[in-house]
């Protein structure tokens, strides 16, 4: 969603016509929740599409559905997985849930979030994607509350901040009356996907509306599309490796910073790529900056009046990774400089040394696909084993 926004506000702008496709629940899918794709209409069909769903598994049908609901006003929402493979769906398995809207319904509440997007600050882009027909489709910034729902304006407003805190989407459910409805917070998983579809449509391509709004009809279900500010990436040493680095940490959503003390290495006609270049010493600058779990830190400088002062402040922080370039004879001796400096076992384990993963990386470009693999693994919790030698789900 993040990519999309300033494709989204240019239509915006130009007053055109679009729709917008969000991932609101999924079970193995291949992408993550709140990945969008938007489509712009001309007369009655498509004329351009950016972003993906599902990576080509249903998006022809998300077209399709999207032509229908630019033409009735009325926003759906859809459920694919495997059972639909033949028709359409999800041939490599699991389920997924996209809310498919039109921006005849308003469009406003993408100017506040382009705003914090472009401060790199976090928002949230909130919708409800079930509930009574009046509700469907509203946002929190120009919908809910001009239309008189104030007390479930508020509620979500004050759990939308929340959840940008902890960088979480999710689907949760209120009242009418803005309370929550206890033991409904609908999470990412394949639970939230089976009882978003049970409970908000009644089978592929029907409307929103029907399930527990019948029974329960102030019953809203709510998606929060929390678009994070980018984790930093802190790169040291202003070589050749860390511009291949900063080239690919930014091409993965990094905020990237390049620290050296060197100020004819650190330049930013070296390092195009790098988000700010930073002339400092390299432990001077890390204590002075801000950290937190989703921060790497890649110390390529391998030299110990450079990487023994840096990395202990490093393995004491709360950055989520911490790595160093060197040969195994340089790591050992580094590692031995760090115990003696008095830094503990436990935070020497947390240590990625020698950084990457073994590809046999000779060039820079290849080293930086090593660290970057290595990140991602990290990140996501990968084993960093060939697929072929794993088993069970690739999309976790």
């Amino acid at each position: 969603m993040r990519d999309l926004l300033p494709t989204l506000l240019a239509w915006r702008a130009a007053g055109e016509r679009f729709v917008l496709a969000t991932v609101v629940a999924s079970a193995g899918g291949p992408r993550e929740l709140g990945a969008a794709m938007a489509v712009r209409m001309s007369g009655d069909g498509p004329r351009e599409v950016v972003g993906s769903v599902s990576g080509g598994c249903v998006e022809a049908a998300v077209i399709e559905a999207a032509a229908e609901v630019l033409a009735s006003g009325r926003p759906r929402l859809e459920t694919y997985g495997l059972a639909d493979a033949e028709a359409v769906g999800l041939t490599c398995g699991g389920t997924l849930s996209v809310f498919i809207e039109p921006s005849t319904l308003g469009t406003a509440h993408l100017e506040r979030v382009g705003d914090a997007v472009a401060r790199d600050a976090g928002a949230a882009v909130v919708t409800v994607v079930a509930g009574p027909p009046e509700v469907v489709g509203l946002h929190r910034g120009d919908g809910l509350r001009a239309n008189g729902f104030e007390a479930l304006a508020d509620a979500v407003a004050r759990d939308a901040d929340a959840l940008v805190d902890l960088g979480e989407s999710g689907l949760r459910q209120y009242r009418l009356d803005g309370c929550p409805v206890p033991g409904v917070g609908l999470g990412p998983g394949a639970g939230a996907a089976a009882r978003l579809a049970d409970s908000s449509v009644s089978g592929m391509g029907s409307g929103i509306g029907s399930g527990p709004n019948e029974t329960s009809p102030d019953l809203v279900t709510v998606f929060f599309n929390i678009l994070s500010a980018p984790p930093r990436l802190i790169i040291f040493g202003a070589l050749d490796y860390a511009a291949s680095l900063a080239s690919i940490g930014r091409f993965l959503g990094y905020h990237v910073t390049v620290c050296d003390a060197r100020a004819v290495f650190a330049t930013a006609e070296r390092f195009p790529d790098a988000h700010e270049v930073v002339v400092a010493w390299p432990h001077r600058y890390l204590a002075a900056t801000s950290l937190d779990a989703r921060t790497a830190i890649c110390v390529l400088t391998h030299d110990p009046k450079f990487d023994v002062p840096v990395l202990e402040i490093a393995l004491r922080s709360t950055a989520g990774y911490v790595g160093a370039m060197g040969s195994r004879r340089t790591c050992a001796d580094r590692i031995a400089r760090l115990r003696a400096a008095g830094v503990a076992e436990p935070e020497l384990a947390r240590l990625s040394s020698p950084i990457g993963l073994d590809l046999g990386a000779v060039t820079p470009a290849e080293t930086a696909v090593s660290i970057a693999a290595e990140l991602v693994a990290a990140r996501r919790r990968g084993s960093g084993e060939p697929l072929r030698r794993t088993e069970g789900r690739i999309h976790r």
